[in-house]
């Protein structure tokens, strides 16, 4: 049987990516790989990768939700899979700090109909977004040797899988189950000091919705209760300030970056 596509309610997306309740935050998490992608090269994996945003919807007004969050991406030693602090580029041969990713906030507004694939028993919402914005570091020559683009451009997959029935159970603030798959095709980060070369980063990302703090990933428990217990919880209302992104955060802390701290930097 093949998927039909339907409009379904904002409700129905919120319901998906975080819950009709707005005093809980909910927990999205995923895994899987980054590889580079260079012309006349084989491809290479670089590192594995662990994810978790936090969130809240809050209903502003009927139909219209406030959609507020934190994430976390860390990147992991492709073989141990342990938090990469330091990262030998393969290309140049320098060592760097690794500056994981530490997103505070991300938000958007969630109103309208959503297209989904309606198949039996799944639904599935799909997503294919394509930022292209102006480069925050270009410009500036101390930025040279990390992101001299003029443009950031990136595609970004998303295929969120959920049951059903869960969409029209009343009795349901967020659904039972989400199946996430995420592709992305990005630049070199700035932090891996890559200047101009040519190539991208593939990444090939897996997850779903666990329930609550305590079925995170060790690693992000202890992360958080440590380092940045700021991730524990979605903010209590969208903020009034600009979404966070890495080249935004590789700006704001260039000095401990060449300073070699441990990222990402606590977060109280």
């Amino acid at each position: 049987m093949l998927a039909q596509t339907r409009e379904l309610d904002a409700k129905d997306w919120v319901k998906t990516r975080s819950s009709l309740n707005a005093s809980e935050s909910t927990f999205l998490v995923w895994k899987g790989k980054i590889y580079a992608f260079i012309p006349g090269e084989k491809r290479k994996l670089l590192f594995k990768i662990l994810g978790m945003s936090v969130s809240r919807c809050i209903e502003i007004e009927p139909g219209v939700w406030d959609f507020t969050s934190r994430e976390l991406n860390y990147y992991l030693d492709p073989e141990t899979e342990e938090k990469l602090n330091k990262w030998e580029n393969p290309w140049t041969g320098e060592t760097v700090p690794v500056m994981h990713v530490a997103n505070n906030p991300v938000q958007g507004t969630f109103k309208g109909k959503f297209p989904a694939q309606v198949e039996g028993e799944s639904t599935t919402f799909v997503f294919d977004i394509f930022p292209t914005y102006p480069n925050p570091l270009a410009g500036n020559p101390k930025f040279a040797e990390y992101s001299p683009q003029e443009i950031y451009q990136a595609a970004e997959l998303f295929k969120l899988t959920v049951p059903t029935q869960d969409l029209s159970n009343s009795a349901l603030n967020s659904v039972s189950e989400v199946k996430l798959s995420w592709d992305r095709i990005g630049q070199w980060l700035p932090w891996m000091k890559m200047s101009d070369r040519p190539g991208q980063l593939i990444y090939s990302a897996i997850g779903g919705k666990v329930n609550g703090f305590s079925e995170l990933p060790q690693l992000f428990q202890d992360e958080i209760n440590n380092r940045v217990p700021l991730y524990k919880e979605a903010p209590q209302s969208a903020l009034d300030v600009e979404d966070m992104t890495s080249w935004l955060y590789f700006q704001e802390h260039f000095d401990a970056y060449l300073a070699g701290e441990v990222f990402p930097k606590p977060a109280a």
